[in-house]
C-alpha cells in the first residue's frame, strides 16, 4: 500500500508531500490543475523512462520519493528479499532526474538500475491510463489478464520449461543442417590431405627442436672458433684469466687483515677465479658436443623445407599444422556422422515435443476453467455498467499441430455482445470505444480477486461515461479497493462520491511561478468539491445534489 509521496521540482510542482490511506481515494480538481502529475510521478518511481521535461523550469534536478507498506508474503516483499534489498515491512523508492534527463534510483537506500526499479514497480503499483483499454485487442494482454488470475503458475512454468528444452534441441538441429555436407570429391580430397599431414607433418615441438639444431649446425664453424678462443683466454697458463685472478687474490690475502675493503676484494677475486674455472668447464662441454656434419645439416634443411611447403599449402605457419590436421579430422568425422547425429537429435526432439504437448494440454485445461469463470464474472459486471443483457466470452482453443511457444499452444478470442439477443462477436470488431473501456474495467475487477498489485491507479479511465454507468464505475472501483488500495483521477462526481478519501488538486498562479497545492477534503469540503464537479457553480441546489450523491454512495457500499 502507498503511504507517502514526496515531489520536489517535478514538472510544475515545486514541493509536494502527500499521505495516503488504504481503500478508495479519488483525486479531483479543475482541468489542468496537475492531477495526472501525481500519476506520472508514481510512474517514474516505478521505472518509467524520464526526459528533460521531468525537471521543473529553473531547477537543476527533480527528486521523487514514495513509501509503501508491504505484507510479509507479498510478491514485492519476496522480490526484495531475493535481491537483499528488504528493510522490514516498509519499502522506500527514490528517484532523481537531472536537467539532461539522466536519472538515478534507490530502493531502501541502495542504488539500483532502472530495470530493477521497474521489476519492483510492477509488483507495487498497477497504473491504468485513459487508452489502456486498447491493449485488450492484443493477444499478449489477453493472455496476461487470463493467466494472472488463474492460479496455475505451476502449469505456466511447466510449459515455459518444456518449450525452452524443445527450442534448444531445435536450434541444435538447425545448426547440424547448416553444416556443409561433403560430396565424394570433397571427402577424397580431405582424406588425402589428412594422410599427407599425418605422414609428413612435424609436430610443433619437433619443428622447433629441428630449427634450433639447424641454427646450431649452420653456424658451427664460427661457433667452434669462438669457443676455442674463449677457453684459451680462460685457461692459458700463466696468462689465462683464471691464473691472473687467482694470483692477485693470493698476493692481496697477506694484507686483508689491514683493511676491510682489501678483505672484500680478496673474497671477490677468489669467487671470480672459481667462476672462471666453471665457465671454462661449461665451454669445454659445449665444444665436445659440437659436431660439424654437412650431411645432417642437409637433412635438416630438407625436413624443414618440407614443413614450410606444407604450411604454405594450408596458408598457416609451420608450427600451426597440427591445428589444421585436428580441424580436418573433426570436419571429416562430423560429416561422416552427420546422419547419425541427426537421427539421435530427431529422437530427442520428438520426446521433448511430447513433453511440451502434454504440459501445454494441462495448461489448456486450467485456462478453459478460468476462461469460463472470468466470462461469467465479466458478464455479470457488464449488467451494472450499462450493458444490460450483454455477454462476454473468453474462447480458448488448443492446437496440437501448432509450433511450440513459450506461452503454450492456445489461441484466445475475446467475444462480446453489448445488447440482449445479439450473438457475441469478436471484441475488436463489435465493441465501441466506450464499451471497450467499460469491459476493460470489468475484466480488471473480475480478474483481480485477491491477485495483482496492492495499489491500483486509474488515470481518467472513466472518460466518456456518465449517469448510472458512472455510478456503477464508482462502485466497481470501490469494490476493487476492498482488498488493498485504489486511486482514481476523475472528473466524474458520481465516481468521486464513492471514494473513502478525496484529494483535491489546485493550481495557483503567482507572479513568477505556478504552484500546485493538494488538500485531503473533510466531509463538508467534499460536498463543495462534488457540487463543483456537477455543475461548475456552487449553489444550494448543487450542494444538495452533491450531498445526495454522497449519501447514496455510502448506502450502496
Amino acid at each position: 500500500m502507498l503511504n507517502f509521496l514526496q515531489i520536489r521540482d517535478y514538472a510544475i510542482v515545486e514541493s509536494l508531500d502527500l499521505e495516503f490511506s488504504g481503500g478508495f481515494t479519488c483525486v479531483t480538481g479543475e482541468t489542468g490543475a496537475g492531477k495526472s502529475i501525481l500519476v506520472d510521478a508514481l510512474g517514474l518511481l516505478c521505472g518509467n523512462r524520464a526526459d528533460t521535461s521531468a525537471v521543473r523550469d529553473g531547477a537543476q534536478k527533480a527528486e521523487l520519493t514514495a513509501e509503501f507498506s508491504l505484507e510479509p508474503e507479498s510478491p514485492a516483499m519476496e522480490w526484495l528479499q531475493s535481491t537483499d534489498l528488504a528493510n522490514g515491512e516498509q519499502c522506500l523508492l527514490r528517484r532523481m532526474v537531472n536537467e539532461s534527463g539522466r536519472s538515478r534510483a534507490w530502493i531502501n537506500g541502495t542504488a539500483v538500475t532502472l530495470s530493477q526499479l521497474a521489476e519492483l514497480g510492477e509488483l507495487l503499483v498497477e497504473i491504468h491510463g485513459q487508452n489502456e483499454h486498447m491493449l485488450l485487442l492484443r493477444q499478449e494482454e489477453q493472455f496476461r489478464l487470463l493467466d494472472a488470475s488463474g492460479g496455475y503458475a505451476n502449469e505456466l512454468t511447466g510449459v515455459h520449461e518444456a518449450f525452452h528444452q524443445w527450442a534448444e534441441l531445435e536450434q541444435q538441429k538447425q545448426e547440424l543442417l547448416n553444416e556443409d555436407p561433403l560430396d565424394a570429391g570433397d571427402r577424397e580430397l580431405i582424406q588425402y590431405q589428412i594422410r599427407e599431414l599425418e605422414e609428413s607433418m612435424l609436430t610443433s615441438e619437433e619443428f622447433l627442436a629441428l630449427e634450433a639444431e639447424h641454427r646450431l649446425l649452420a653456424r658451427g664453424g664460427e661457433l667452434l672458433e669462438a669457443l676455442n678462443r674463449s677457453i684459451e683466454a680462460l685457461e692459458n697458463d700463466p696468462s689465462g684469466a683464471e691464473s691472473i685472478v687467482h694470483g692477485n687474490a693470493q698476493r692481496l690475502a697477506a694484507y686483508a687483515e689491514l683493511d676491510a675493503d682489501i678483505a672484500e676484494a680478496v673474497n671477490l677475486l677468489h669467487n671470480a677465479a672459481i667462476h672462471c674455472n666453471e665457465a671454462a668447464s661449461s665451454l669445454q662441454s659445449a665444444r665436445s658436443r659440437l659436431k660439424s656434419s654437412p650431411e645432417r645439416l642437409s637433412e635438416l634443411e630438407r625436413q624443414l623445407g618440407a614443413q614450410h611447403d606444407l604450411a604454405r599449402k594450408h596458408r598457416v605457419e609451420p608450427d600451426q599444422l597440427e591445428q589444421v590436421l585436428v580441424k580436418m579430422q573433426q570436419r571429416f568425422e562430423h560429416a561422416d556422422s552427420l546422419e547419425g547425429r541427426l537421427a539421435i537429435l530427431e529422437e530427442r526432439l520428438g520426446q521433448a515435443l511430447i513433453q511440451y504437448r502434454q504440459s501445454a494440454l494441462e495448461l489448456h485445461s486450467r485456462r478453459k476453467e478460468q476462461a469460463s469463470k472470468l466470462s461469467g464474472n465479466v458478464s455479470s459486471l457488464m449488467q451494472e455498467l450499462g450493458m444490460e443483457g450483454g455477454r462476454f466470452e473468453v474462447g480458448v482453443e488448443f492446437s496440437d499441430e501448432s509450433r511450440p511457444a513459450a506461452r503454450g499452444s492456445d489461441r484466445i478470442e475475446l467475444r462480446v455482445s453489448a445488447n440482449p439477443g445479439v450473438m457475441p462477436g469478436l471484441l475488436k470488431k463489435v465493441a465501441s470505444g466506450g464499451e471497450l473501456s467499460r469491459i476493460s474495467l470489468a475484466i480488471k475487477v473480475a480478474s483481480r480477486e485477491g491477485n495483482g498489485s496492492a495499489t491500483q491507479i486509474f488515470d481518467e479511465i472513466d472518460a466518456g461515461i456518465g449517469g448510472d454507468t458512472a455510478n456503477a464505475v464508482g462502485a466497481l472501483l470501490k469494490s476493487l479497493s476492498a482488498s488493498g488500495q485504489a486511486l482514481c483521477v476523475t472528473h466524474l462526481a458520481q465516481v468521486a462520491a464513492f471514494a473513502d478519501h478525496q484529494l483535491q488538486v489546485r493550481k495557483l498562479a503567482e507572479k513568477d511561478s505556478t504552484l500546485v497545492r493538494t488538500n485531503v477534503l473533510a466531509e463538508t469540503e467534499r460536498v463543495d468539491e462534488i457540487a463543483r464537479m456537477l455543475g461548475g457553480r456552487l449553489s444550494d441546489q448543487s450542494r444538495a445534489h452533491a450531498a445526495e450523491l454522497l449519501a447514496r454512495a455510502s448506502v450502496r457500499h
